[in-house]
């Protein structure tokens, strides 16, 4: 679907708008357009408008009246959203009502119903839906993809991720803890781990079973804290995948993550977050083969942004994360998150 001039400013300058601004992700979206030159044309968000307005004020974007207000400005073309994740899919309702793309923050459905609405709005063809699975455009996961595509590594046997975070519970809101409205752990955290594996491999899920545990927060008897998840590939390829809220406040970034990949030539590593023995952020990869010792393989730099692969997706052009990509690797985290077994481990629960 192009951009076919509504909505853009006489030097092909896009307006966009954020509708639904409840966690900082967005501010991604925000910066990137910004970057592209871009323009935006207002944030609003109908519940608590905190985060709504420091974007506003840090960004210089006005703070607009209602959802209306954006939804119905024709010089609005895309909209960014990092609505309560139960809400989004209401937000993309809309969105396909008003005729305007959107870019959500992940993931875009909690359950098989929101799954469903958003199958039936892309299959319409209205507008694109686009999605912050930022893991694709890393220097290091767009190169080991180069080499996988290089065969480097052979026949792909096995790929663990591991992804520990930061909870500091002071800090967020009564949804995060909420199943019904964040679509807990599996969901929430895990959405980019399939993506990547269907990104790496070019392989679909064909099973996906685990284990949910929780350790901490009585008080949220639905939050859990754990997730480790077993998921068989459709050409024999193995994955691991896990994630915690455990990540020690000291911790020099959002959480120590890690990918391993494992193939009949070879194997490599991803740290995410750098080595703090190397540097505190800078990522890196190491490969190894049959061949060749332990090296640090040089990154390359991703050919795009995710947010101009989305711009490109609207503009009919040729681009790498589509529709297709979106809903097989939402199926696949809600698979995981329903053959997940609950595990709760403290004194005043029973296990269930």
């Amino acid at each position: 679907m192009n951009l076919d001039g509504r909505g853009t400013e006489p030097d092909g300058k896009i307006v966009f708008a954020i509708v639904g601004c409840q966690h900082p992700h967005i501010s991604i979206f925000i910066e990137e357009m910004l970057a592209l030159r871009h323009s935006c044309a207002g944030i609003y968000d109908a519940g608590d408008q905190t985060l709504a307005k420091q974007l506003a004020e840090q960004y210089q974007i006005p703070f607009a009246e209602s959802v209306e207000a954006l939804l119905m400005n024709e010089e609005v073309q895309i909209v960014g959203s990092s609505a309560i994740n139960s809400e989004k899919i209401k937000i993309a309702t809309l969105c396909e009502q008003y005729g305007k793309h959107l870019m959500l923050d992940k993931p875009a459905v909690v359950d098989r119903e929101g799954l469903y609405q958003l199958e039936q709005i892309i299959s319409r063809e209205k507008i694109q839906i686009g999605m912050l699975l930022t893991e694709r455009y890393r220097p290091s996961l767009y190169t080991l993809q180069e080499l996988i595509r290089q065969d480097q590594l052979g026949k792909l046997v096995s790929i663990t991720m591991r992804k520990p975070h930061r909870l500091r519970p002071h800090t967020r809101p009564k949804w995060h803890f909420n199943k019904e409205q964040s679509g807990g752990i599996i969901i929430d955290l895990l959405i980019h781990d399939f993506d990547l594996l269907r990104w790496l491999t070019g392989q679909e899920v064909s099973e996906a079973s685990g284990r949910m545990g929780k350790q901490i927060l009585p008080e949220y008897p639905e939050f859990y804290d754990t997730a480790a998840v077993q998921v068989e590939l459709d050409q024999g390829t193995m994955a691991q995948l896990y994630a915690d809220w455990h990540a020690p406040e000291k911790c020099w970034t959002w959480g120590d993550g890690r990918i391993f990949v494992t193939g009949t030539k070879g194997s490599a590593e991803i740290r995410l977050a750098g080595d703090p023995a190397v540097s505190n952020e800078e990522e890196l990869l190491l490969l190894m083969t049959h061949e060749h010792e332990l090296e640090e393989v040089s990154l390359r730099t991703p050919k795009s942004t995710v947010t101009e692969d989305f711009l490109r997706r609207v503009q009919g052009k040729a681009h790498e994360f589509t529709h297709e990509d979106l809903l097989e690797a939402t199926r696949a985290t809600l698979l995981a998150d329903e053959h997940a077994k609950r595990v709760k481990f403290l004194k005043s629960m029973t296990q269930a």
